[in-house]
């Protein structure tokens, strides 16, 4: 499968298209950035990681039960993925309290909730991504009642799969983000990746952070967390 016309470059990934109108190329980058684009910068080997390790946890959650657009690993960089309809909404589902979720309600990092919560946000990035409400979200028609329950549903089934999983690995996920996309059918499945980009990953003894935090938050070793958390991965994968 080779690539054809690019159509459309992110902060992240490039997709392409390819000669069967239903598959895409996605290709990732070592560009990082955070704030919504306003820090920029680069993190080597970071597209072949979050390829690698986006593909091998998805084939962990197709087989529990979470449709995802994985078709096949093409290289280093480049997945073969169906094609979607992107929901223009982020689910972020929270163990921890870290990041925007401390800030927002004056609480320290670190405190680990009774039960998981879930959010979203508009996936607007000229509104900043504003927090948005199910009852928003489908005033909106952004998602309908049906499609929201779903993608909760799928939402907490990946949490608790990845909970399980990185626990083997010595590994805390303490939040992360999903995106869902419609197939041409309307079948929802779980779409974009998961990786240190999208995942808040802590190690389970010294709390180190090993994901793009180091990157937000100047704190250096980027490169080195990311190799790290790959190399526990495909230890217990």
């Amino acid at each position: 499968m080779e690539k054809r016309e690019q159509l459309y470059e992110g902060k992240a990934k490039k997709v392409f298209k390819t000669d069967d109108e239903q598959l895409l190329i996605v290709s990732y980058k070592d560009d990082a950035t955070a704030f919504n684009g306003l820090k920029k910068g680069t993190i080597a080997g970071k597209g072949v990681i979050n390829n690698k390790m986006s593909n091998l946890l998805m084939q962990r959650l197709e087989k529990a039960g979470v449709p995802t657009h994985l078709v096949k690993e093409l290289s280093d960089r480049d997945t073969l993925v169906k094609k979607v309809t992107i929901v223009p909404l982020e689910v972020i589902i929270r163990n921890i309290s870290a990041g925007s979720f401390s800030k927002r309600y004056g609480v320290e990092e670190g405190i680990v909730f009774d039960a998981p919560t879930i959010e979203f946000s508009y996936k607007n990035d000229e509104l900043g991504d504003p927090l948005i409400n199910d009852y928003h979200a489908v005033a909106l028609r952004l998602a309908t009642w049906e499609e929201i329950e779903t993608i909760k549903k799928y939402a907490f089934k990946v949490n608790e799969e990845l909970k399980a999983f990185w626990n083997e690995c010595g590994v805390t996920i303490v939040d992360f983000k999903l995106e869902f996309g419609r197939l041409s059918d309307n079948t929802i499945v779980l779409a974009d990746e998961i990786s240190p980009d999208t995942c808040r990953l802590w190690d389970s003894k010294t709390h180190e952070k090993l994901d793009k935090d180091r990157f937000r938050r100047d704190m250096g070793g980027v490169e080195d967390a990311y190799i790290e958390v790959m190399k526990r991965l495909t230890e217990h994968i």
